[in-house]
């Protein structure tokens, strides 16, 4: 499968930039990280709590199949622009696998209109120390976020077809 989404991590330092351009509106790619129920569509997790503004926080669970929560995750944000910027952290609450805790990261994430029907992601991972952004990359990381990002584009896309639809 085609990587859509790429990660550039310079050697020696500790942040990642993760860009993917998108076959939506910007308003629409910017809605599927604002909506609870979009976001727990394609991220495959439950939205405990989503407060999308300035000092908001969120917190998100994902289960296995047999319910048992195998990950929270949580954050605060620090800036809420519509379609435009979110700048927020995110803290590993619990796993399974104490080895794969990680501190506080700081995320900046710009939505770029590109055309009517296009746009781009960009999101700056800000770790506490190479190390930390290291680890993170033995991790399937590269994969995960591919995989979210194709279900974003799935999820959003049958969106955007759906208001093409009431509008012929």
């Amino acid at each position: 499968m085609e990587r859509k989404t790429t990660i550039k991590a310079e050697e020696g330092k500790q942040d990642l930039v993760i860009t993917r351009e998108f076959d939506l509106p910007v308003e629409l790619l910017f809605k599927a990280y604002e909506e609870p129920d979009l976001v727990e569509q394609w991220m495959g997790t439950k939205v405990l709590k989503l407060e999308n503004k300035r000092h908001g926080s969120w917190q998100f669970a994902t289960s296995d199949a047999h319910g048992n929560v195998v990950l929270q995750t949580n954050g605060t944000i620090h800036a809420f622009v519509p379609n435009q910027q979110i700048i927020r952290t995110f803290e590993m609450e619990s796993t399974p696998d104490s080895a794969i805790r990680f501190p506080v990261q700081l995320e900046f994430l710009e939505f770029e209109p590109l055309a009517d029907d296009r746009s781009k992601l960009t999101m700056q991972i800000v770790y506490r120390s190479v190390a930390d952004r290291d680890r993170m990359l033995q991790l399937p990381f590269a994969k995960g976020i591919n995989m979210a990002h194709n279900r974003l584009q799935d999820v959003a896309g049958k969106l955007k077809a759906l208001d093409h639809d009431k509008t012929k």
